[in-house]
């Protein structure tokens, strides 16, 4: 896991990248992409990406996280639109479906 922001191009080179349109595009992650649009999680272009893609790493290495793992695996994506609260909702719900 890197964090985009913080990740020069150049070290990608050779590297798997994930976005969260190929989380989209799997089904496996219907669950998840769907409870963030139930809970209305959704938001810029800029911290969506970021809290999708962690929330999806979170539960490949995490199936049941409690609110404490969801709230600290989202600590490093800071966000001005403040839905962080739908956020756990959204995962806990993702993590029951999956």
């Amino acid at each position: 896991v890197a964090l985009a922001c913080t990740t020069l191009a150049v070290e990608c080179q050779g590297k798997q990248i994930e976005t969260i349109e190929g989380i989209a595009a799997d089904e496996t992650w219907k669950p998840l992409v769907d409870a963030y649009g139930k809970y209305d999680c959704m938001q810029c272009g800029y911290c969506t990406p970021g809290q999708l893609t962690v929330a999806k790493h979170l539960l490949e290495n995490n199936p049941n996280p409690t609110e404490e793992d969801i709230r600290l695996a989202l600590s490093g994506n800071i966000c001005r639109c403040g839905t962080y609260m739908r956020h756990v909702q959204a995962i806990q719900e993702a993590a029951a479906a999956l």
